[in-house]
């Protein structure tokens, strides 16, 4: 519904930019940090090697698709082209960043760069929307990859008498809590080093919100009530500011590109669909890990979320290392559809 209002033209984008970015940044740490409470992280551990392989077949399946979509549609495209596809294959195995980073290293043209970040505002916006609906039919998918599922059940490890019922004063706890740390957690980020292009301090900070969620985690102020419920009407608030930067219009300035990127998730649905039903796996690891790839360090946490607040822990795990290896597979991306042409 935001993207469809932003369209029509009923947002002011510069108000977007200040206000909707601001409360973005403000309100992501607080809202993992949130979903962190209540998590055990030896529960993660016993999860096994088997989301590791999740990620890497998510992310080459990607990179497949980048092949392929090149290889069909290369004769239409600039000569260059590729560099700029190099590029957006970094931010769909990684993020912005790596994006940067990899056409800042190939030099890509500014104009077929400038289509290719419409391609991946545009996509990802209706990726992100579409993996959010995915929560819905999440059973009949485990039914039909017959996944097991007994694993992502921690429903005994904490039970609603441990809670102390939910109040105004605790949900204005949590509230100036959880800011008062996104912000520590913000300016701790802003002072730690850079590492490459791709840790920056958006990194750090989520990397030390998660810390900080996973020890509160372990202690009885993890079970504080009205985290979930907090936790959970931010995630609303996010959703809605990602949404309200989409217009579907742009989508008639890079046709040729926009058809590469459909055809390379075309190829990373059907792969991951293959995949699953192969090896039985369950749509959250699917999801979390195409989020984390697709969509980076700001998605990944918040899709989990929406599966199992728990499991948020290996939404930061996947970004994390989507962060780091992105940037090598969208050079090696570009390496190799450097020699279709």
């Amino acid at each position: 519904m935001a993207a469809l209002l932003n369209t029509v033209g009923m947002f002011d984008h510069d108000a977007i930019d200040s206000v909707g970015d601001g409360l973005q940044d403000a309100l992501l740490p607080a809202m993992i940090l949130l979903l962190l409470f209540k998590c055990d992280v030896r529960q993660i551990i016993r999860l096994g090697p088997k989301l590791l392989l999740t990620f890497v077949v998510t992310a080459a399946s990607i990179m497949i698709g980048f092949i392929l979509a090149y290889l069909i549609v290369h004769s239409a495209l600039a000569p260059e082209s590729w560099k700029a596809l190099g590029a957006l294959n970094a931010s769909w195995t990684g993020g912005s960043a790596n994006m940067v980073a990899v056409q800042n290293i190939l030099e890509a043209p500014e104009d077929i760069f400038g289509y290719v970040l419409i391609v991946d505002t545009v996509l990802y916006s209706f990726w992100l929307l579409l993996i959010f609906s995915s929560v819905a039919v999440s059973d009949k998918f485990n039914r039909w990859t017959k996944a097991d599922t007994s694993k992502f059940d921690f429903a005994d490890r904490v039970t609603d008498e441990e809670e102390k019922p939910m109040t105004l004063s605790s949900i204005f706890g949590l509230l100036g809590f959880s800011l008062l740390v996104s912000a520590l957690a913000a300016k701790a980020g802003e002072m730690l080093p850079e590492v490459g292009t791709v840790i920056n301090a958006s990194a750090w900070t989520i990397l030390i919100v998660s810390i900080v969620g996973l020890i509160i985690g372990s202690t009885r102020w993890g079970r504080a009530a009205g985290s979930n419920q907090l936790a959970t009407m931010m995630l609303y608030i996010i959703i809605g500011i990602i949404a309200s930067g989409s217009d579907f219009t742009s989508l008639a300035e890079a046709p040729i590109y926009l058809v590469a990127g459909v055809i390379v998730f075309f190829v990373h649905i059907v792969i991951m669909l293959v995949y699953a039903k192969l090896t039985k796996t369950e749509l959250f690891s699917i999801a979390v890990a195409s989020t984390a790839n697709i969509g980076g360090i700001a998605s990944a946490p918040v899709v989990a979320g929406a599966f199992n607040r728990q499991l948020v822990p290996v939404g930061v795990l996947f970004a994390l290392i989507g962060t780091f290896s992105g940037t090598f597979l969208g050079l090696w991306s570009a390496q190799l559809m450097s020699g279709i042409g």
